[in-house]
């Protein structure tokens, strides 16, 4: 029997039905293993280890221990370092799988948390601006830069924010897909693009299940008025634009 921690919501990572006018342009979610790599460090954890074996090797061949000492040292650092990738893994899978991104014609969204959901809602006229850093596995970060005076808590928001913006966090969509799409749908948001469409940036599944690197909006379902999707231009950042009205 199937269970839902998020069947409260009328759509997919909305806390509630947008109100007439404001039209759901985009959704997308963080692809887990980008997110246990770039947030959780999965690999820097992996390569720690690998060097503790090495070290634990070259110090045993050079005081002439015995073999059998040296295997049941590099076992345990083997299951200990499992244990840890493991544990990481697994918190980066499910952080993903709670976590929905939306952008609308006047805010973004960002629902999170593994035990309690929480949903950061930033208005367009409260953006200063946003970049885009893309990675080679064809994933990306697409921050959003505040006012100094907004300010967010870290601990809370983490790891949905900007790695190194400890003093002023900028609140970031991690590891989504097609980052370029989600990129160009803000900036358009944020200029005030009466002929802006929903963008459907195809992502292995709908909106309605949301855990994969994204997913496609469907229409009317979820954005009062929303019309036929169109294509988007690529673009990597936004900055200095005026928002839309809230």
């Amino acid at each position: 029997m199937s269970h839902d921690d998020f069947d409260f919501e009328p759509v997919r990572g909305l806390p509630a039905l947008l109100p007439a006018g404001e039209t759901l342009l985009w959704q997308g979610a963080p692809d887990w293993k980008s997110l246990a790599i770039r947030a959780y460090h999965v690999r820097k954890v992996a390569i720690y280890f690998a060097l503790l074996i090495v070290w634990r090797l070259g110090v045993g061949f050079h005081a002439d221990h015995d073999w059998s000492a040296m295997a049941v040292s590099c076992l345990l650092l083997v299951t200990m370092g499992s244990i840890a990738i493991g544990v990481l893994a697994m918190l980066a899978y499910l952080n993903a799988r709670s976590t929905v991104y939306s952008i609308t014609t006047q805010r973004v969204l960002l629902r999170h948390g593994v035990a309690v959901p929480l949903t950061m809602n930033i208005p367009l006229k409260h953006i200063d601006g946003a970049s885009l850093k893309s990675f080679v596995n064809g994933t990306g970060d697409l921050s959003l830069a505040l006012p100094k005076k907004q300010r967010i808590g870290y601990l809370i928001s983490w790891p949905h924010l900007r790695p190194g913006k400890y003093a002023y966090p900028e609140p970031t969509l991690r590891a989504i897909g097609q980052p370029e799409a989600a990129a160009d749908i803000l900036a358009r948001a944020l200029q005030g693009d009466p002929n802006i469409e929903p963008a459907l940036a195809s992502l292995g599944r709908t909106a309605s299940g949301l855990g994969g690197r994204g997913a496609a909006v469907p229409g009317g379902a979820t954005a009062p008025g929303a019309t036929a999707p169109a294509s988007t231009r690529p673009r990597t950042s936004a900055r200095g634009h005026s928002p839309a009205a809230a």
